[in-house]
């Protein structure tokens, strides 16, 4: 695997600069991976992470396509903090098989499996797209875009978000799409009668009901309009309807 860049933040404010952007509470040294994301004011998501404290730093580990953004955003909060952000020179390996010494696991989903860091990168060689849509679990670049709002992609399903932790950027509307409206859009998962396209639209009768994004065999993920997929849907072409949303995931 070769599409991550792990980030190091450093500092003696580190640990307050971070708080106050990320979508999850900080770990501690010896905690394991906790995942999170760094929002727009407005609640868009700019990037997804795995977080890992060590005595002096703790190390974000990102999709390689987004980490630049990440490290460019976290530069402009940065301001007079004495934090310095680089890149941390790990590599990443990971697998759903055996996990090796030193590996720890995915938090977002069991089906996951483990995430390794160290001098080496790799993959196991595991299906990936369709772990992930077997589970629900989105991805930069494909589900995740700057459109998506985290609890519209599951992310606090996947234990991406704290809604107990203080202020962090994006809070106010994360916290106001909990609290005080239903789901109406969003992640879901589709059954296909044959072979699709991602990317491909997905129309209720004559209307747009969403996007269909990652495709394994004869399931897909898609950002859909829930309330417009109660009945037979086409998506590019070929019947599809709806197995599971985030609403009985």
């Amino acid at each position: 695997m070769t599409d991550r860049l792990v980030i190091a933040v450093s500092g003696a404010d580190r640990l307050k600069f971070l708080d106050g952007l990320v979508t999850n509470a900080l770990p501690s040294p010896g905690d394991g991976l906790r995942y999170a994301a760094l929002l727009t004011p407005q609640g868009k998501y700019i990037a997804d992470f795995f977080m890992m404290a060590e005595d002096e730093r703790i190390l974000l580990d990102a999709p390689a396509a987004i980490a630049p953004a990440l490290a460019q955003r976290l530069g402009m909060y940065k301001l007079r903090a004495d934090v310095t952000i680089e890149d941390s020179g790990l590599k990443v390996s990971r697998g759903t098989g055996e996990a090796p010494e030193g590996a720890l696991p995915d938090p977002r989903h069991p089906a996951m499996g483990w995430r390794l860091y160290g001098t080496t990168e790799g993959d196991d060689g595991s299906d990936w797209d369709a772990i992930r849509v077997e589970a629900m679990v989105p991805e930069a670049g494909a589900e995740l875009t700057g459109d998506s709002y985290p609890l519209e992609m599951g992310l606090d399903r996947l234990h991406g978000v704290d809604f107990r932790k203080g202020c962090y950027v994006g809070q106010e509307v994360t916290a106001r799409m909990r609290h005080k409206t239903e789901l109406k859009k969003g992640l879901a998962r589709l059954r296909l009668s044959g072979p699709a396209t991602a990317g491909a639209e997905i129309l209720a009768g004559e209307k747009p009901a969403g996007t269909l994004h990652t495709v394994s065999g004869n399931r897909g993920l898609a950002w859909l309009r829930y309330d417009r997929a109660t009945g037979p849907m086409l998506a590019g072409g070929v019947a599809a309807e709806l197995d599971a949303t985030l609403l009985d995931a």
